[in-house]
């Protein structure tokens, strides 16, 4: 079965450095979240003529998708990898000291001197030194941590078959960000020197979190309805099955820029789809009745949330057609789809490392909160790309004249609302465990 943990499988210096991972993603999304009030009502029609610092927003944008999509996930990757490690390095806490730091200089450079945001995919950045110095610290504190897994003996068990999967797709992303690197000619500055350099490395990058997705589906599954299967080997496989398309990635590094584009743009929109199997295999193979819901709360919300949104964005990438907010709606239900995952994995977490979750029908409720937030907010986004709304846009500059456009940004508008009240919720059945929940 996939690995269950327990408090006492857990060694004191291994759950202090899960614990300094998961409040290092937590307090990301405190960060991010503060910017995302600035970002939907400054799409929101009604809201948006009124909002006097709309030239912020994609200064702001930039902080909310690095925070809440890098630092987050990453930060949640760190998790796992330590989860999966049986030896903590003395280097590990080196790793997590750079990590906070540059967690710390990403989020206020923004109000530090002039920005200069540029709204590159996968890793928008400001052309801000102090900004990307954060960036290459924070990446250096999570490399650190990738190195110390490989050094660690891992178990035969799934969990960490999957975790170790997900470090070696991690490794394949920071190999194809160097190589992209030295392969861009001298000439491409600005927002096209960062799209080409992020481009590849995002999307190998996004199968390590699908990957840790699918381990936190099995997870969460098992600790359910506390029994899953036995056999280890069909789990271990659909995990290599999804991890299999990035092979694709040694071949695609070879060729130019334009071929390059097309198919990591493709290998995401046909790569997903090898997770499908393993979603239904943890939805199917497990029994729904009589949930443990007191003990670990919020687990069985949160697997069924993140497999419905998953599967949103799996399908509304099959629907992208030129530059418009039906890339964002995909992407957002993507991620969120993992984000999900891990927001079950933090509820199952929390009681293990010997934080008391108190607030159960909060915590069970949360992920449905979120989820239908979300599902409203790439709705509107899906629909207004269908009337040919650009992405990365704001107040005027979105041009809404028909009625459609303006229901669909304001579906947008009011989902995104509800999805931060359910993010907050999320922070709150949190840090209200760690803070008063210690056992």
């Amino acid at each position: 079965m996939i690995k269950q943990f327990k408090h006492s499988d857990i060694q004191p210096d291994q759950a202090k450095l899960v614990t300094a991972w998961l409040l290092l993603g937590l307090s990301a999304l405190v960060a991010s979240g503060l910017f995302s009030i600035l970002l939907v009502v400054s799409r929101t029609p009604g809201i948006q003529e009124h909002i006097p610092i709309l030239d912020f927003f994609h200064t702001a944008l930039v902080a909310h998708v690095d925070l809440s999509v890098l630092v987050w996930f990453l930060s949640f990757s760190c998790v796992f990898w330590s989860l999966s490690s049986k030896r903590v390095f003395a280097l590990d806490w080196a790793g997590v000291a750079l990590a906070i730091a540059g967690t710390l200089i990403i989020t206020v450079s923004p109000f530090l001197g002039e920005t200069k945001p540029l709204i590159n995919n996968y890793v928008p950045v400001l052309q801000q030194s102090l900004f990307l110095w954060g960036l290459a610290i924070f990446s250096m504190g999570c490399l650190i941590r990738l190195v110390t897994r490989f050094l660690s003996r891992s178990n035969k068990n799934a969990f960490d078959t999957g975790t170790l999967i997900a470090a070696m797709i991690s490794t394949l992303a920071f190999v194809t960000l160097v190589w992209t690197y030295f392969m861009i000619p001298e000439d491409v500055k600005g927002t096209l020197f960062y799209e080409q350099l992020f481009w590849g490395a995002g999307h190998v990058l996004q199968f390590s979190h699908t990957v840790l997705m699918l381990v936190a589906w099995f997870l969460l599954a098992h600790v359910i309805q506390e029994r899953l299967m036995s056999n280890e080997t069909i789990i271990q496989n659909l995990l290599i099955l999804t991890a299999l398309p990035v092979l694709y990635t040694v071949l695609i590094l070879f060729k130019d820029v334009e071929f390059q584009r097309e198919a990591f743009t493709q290998l995401m929109r046909l790569g997903g789809i090898a997770a499908v199997p393993a979603g239904l295999f943890a939805v199917f193979k497990s029994p729904w009745k009589k949930p443990s819901i007191t003990l670990y709360p919020g687990a069985r919300s949160a697997l069924l949330s993140s497999i419905v949104l998953f599967t949103v964005g799996g399908i509304l990438a099959f629907m992208i057609q030129g530059v418009n907010v039906v890339i964002p709606a995909h992407y957002h239900g993507s991620i969120v789809g993992v984000t999900l995952a891990f927001f079950g994995v933090t509820f199952y977490l929390l009681p293990t490392l010997g934080y008391k979750i108190k607030l159960v029908k909060l915590a069970n409720a949360q992920p449905y909160i979120y989820a239908a937030g979300q599902l409203m907010h790439i709705t509107g986004l899906a629909w207004s790309g269908g009337y040919g709304v650009q992405r990365k846009t704001a107040g005027a500059a979105q041009d809404l004249e028909r009625l459609p456009e303006i229901a669909g940004m304001a579906l947008m508008g009011m989902g995104g609302l509800v999805a931060i009240i359910g993010g907050i919720l999320f922070l709150v059945v949190a840090f209200h465990a760690i803070f008063k929940g210690k056992s």
